[in-house]
């Protein structure tokens, strides 16, 4: 019991602890903060491959708009609801059921 009490005494223990208490919970970079980076970068990380695969897919769509006709005029009817000139393009909505 006496050595803990001499070594909570010794002026060096005591810079190193109170050095050690500052970094964890006071410093601008505490361990809070360093958690908070990280969970920060890991979602921007997700965000980044959510996108990338997102530009994967258009790339590929245009491409194939690119070089198959076929392929543009469905997309065009699709999305864009286009026409050719003796047709008639009826749009139906389903909506959710009220209760």
């Amino acid at each position: 019991m006496e050595r803990l009490l001499e070594l909570i005494r010794n002026k060096y223990f005591l810079s190193v602890a109170a050095f050690i208490v500052w970094m964890l919970f006071f410093d601008k970079n505490d361990m809070l903060s360093q958690y908070e980076f990280r969970s920060e970068v890991n979602k921007l990380q997700e965000e980044k491959d959510f996108y990338e695969k997102e530009t994967a897919t258009v790339k590929k769509d245009l491409n194939e708009l690119n070089t198959n006709l076929n392929t543009a005029e469905k997309f065009a009817r699709e999305k864009y609801f286009m026409k050719r000139d003796n047709e008639d393009v009826f749009v139906i909505i389903k909506e959710a059921p009220k209760d």
